[in-house]
């Protein structure tokens, strides 16, 4: 099996044999990997000034940074981030990944519509929101996600897409930013719709929060993504109470401490990835990840140190 269908019998929790598939929803450090800037990195106002040549010249470059990156660290999947963030230029790179690597790997990009946590300066704008102007918030909520789905549309007609990961966070460590019946208003109806739309068109849906979820998981569920991802247990996230209790409804993915990654020691990184494993693979429908992403500052030799003990005990032995 190649790995785009690996990831996609994890993400429709069918049995696997050998190694689980494993993915980062964004890799940062491909400066410091292949000395090359990463796509997200690179300068917009920069763009609008090139010529089409040298536009195509970066194209191409982003292109083949994806790919060597996924080939580098066994990723089964490719996010991608096109810079500027227009369909066409979705299109575009879309099409250069797949030239070079076939159906080699899935390929999502980000397609969350949904309300996240607000920035500081416009928090106590949205809350006010919440109580004056409901409708209107609600109103810009469907807006948002008739938006999207027309984007999904455009994408599905032009091909080469396998998914979305709807990247809008929604909690913190402490618990989500809005209360559970607050969510279930203004968030929890177009997560529905929206996960629906993409899942109609035959995308597949992976759903991104980090911090803890629990008071809104039943709600996160009911929108039926095809996966729930990051799984933070700086959260509180635990692994195994998450297998035992939504296993069997949706596909898991993450759960490596990205705190530790950063700030613990060698054995309480192998220790978190050990555990993720140990508690995510059994029966099938999980996916090794970190509980956030390979983000700026962190050490590469952490990322490969965590994907160490993936290559030794993250294997489906023969039934």
């Amino acid at each position: 099996m190649k790995p785009r269908e690996r990831l996609i019998a994890a993400l429709e929790r069918r049995p696997l044999q050998g190694r689980t598939p494993h993915f980062e929803l964004v890799f940062f450090l491909t400066m410091e990997a292949f000395g090359k800037v990463h796509p997200n990195h690179r300068n917009y106002a920069q763009w609008v000034q090139m010529e089409e040549k040298e536009r195509a010249l970066h194209r191409a470059e982003m292109a083949e940074l994806y790919i060597a990156t996924a080939e580098r660290y066994e990723h089964s999947a490719i996010f991608i981030h096109t810079n500027p963030d227009t369909v066409e230029e979705d299109m575009r790179l879309l099409d250069l990944i797949r030239e070079r690597s076939g159906d080699e790997y899935f390929i999502m990009r980000h397609g969350d519509a949904t309300f996240s946590i607000p920035e500081g300066a416009h928090m106590a704008e949205f809350c006010y929101r919440l109580y004056d102007d409901a409708q209107g918030l609600k109103d810009e909520a469907q807006a948002r996600v008739d938006a999207a789905v027309r984007r999904a549309e455009a994408l599905h007609k032009h091909g080469g897409l396998d998914g979305f990961a709807l990247c809008a966070d929604y909690c913190f460590n402490t618990g989500p930013f809005l209360r559970p019946e607050q969510f279930a208003e203004f968030i929890t109806p177009y997560l529905v719709q929206l996960v629906s739309a993409y899942r109609e068109l035959g995308f597949y849906v992976i759903k991104h929060t980090d911090g803890n979820i629990m008071p809104i998981v039943d709600q996160l569920l009911a929108a039926k993504p095809h996966a729930l991802h990051s799984l933070d247990p700086q959260g509180g996230v635990d692994m195994a109470e998450m297998k035992r209790q939504y296993g069997d409804q949706v596909c898991l993915i993450g759960n490596v401490n990205c705190g530790l990654l950063d700030t613990g020691s060698d054995e309480e990184v192998v220790e978190s990835a050990r555990y993720a494993l140990r508690h995510g693979m059994p029966g099938g429908g999980y996916i090794f990840s970190t509980s956030n992403c390979i983000y700026t500052g962190m050490r590469l030799a952490r990322y490969e140190l965590m994907l160490d003990v993936w290559r030794r005990e993250g294997n489906y032995t023969e039934a």
